[in-house]
């Protein structure tokens, strides 16, 4: 099984979208079973999925219910396979609270894409819809890269 963490600032916009947009893939591909997917923040914990947020995974037919946010912990670097950021305030800030990064766990969501780069966070920008086009690409990208390691 692999496991996978997103993360973000606070949990309630990129990151959950990123973990229901992921399971939503695997689900479709028939993988459920085969992976774990999870997401946290760096920085909050306890709130819920951003409205805009959850609404934009409605319009997509993906539900986010019940999901809250948690905060990064330093032992989730040994039980995930993948901690996978969303920019690199981020990763720095999952280095700081691991202890870095020794096995190379981490990595940008868009790093799985022909675009490397951050995905702009929509709390600020209020373009949800690019953070959308942006997290589906990554998680596409990542299922691609996923599969392909399988013997």
């Amino acid at each position: 099984m692999t496991k996978i963490l997103f993360v973000c600032l606070g949990n309630i916009c990129r990151s959950p979208m990123a973990e229901f947009v992921m399971k939503d893939l695997v689900k479709k591909a028939g993988l459920s079973e085969q992976f774990l997917i999870e997401s946290a923040g760096t920085s909050r914990a306890g709130g819920p999925v951003y409205p805009p947020a959850k609404q934009k995974l409605a319009e997509h037919g993906i539900s986010c219910k019940g999901k809250t946010s948690r905060q990064l912990q330093k032992g989730d670097y040994d039980v995930y396979d993948l901690l996978i950021g969303m920019d690199y305030g981020n990763l720095r800030n999952m280095r700081r609270i691991c202890g870095g990064d020794p096995k190379q766990k981490m990595h940008l969501l868009l790093d799985f894409t022909d675009h490397p780069r951050d995905i702009a966070d929509p709390w600020y920008t209020d373009d949800f819809d690019t953070a959308w086009l942006d997290i589906e690409k990554g998680c596409q990208g990542l299922l691609l890269r996923l599969k392909m390691r399988e013997p």
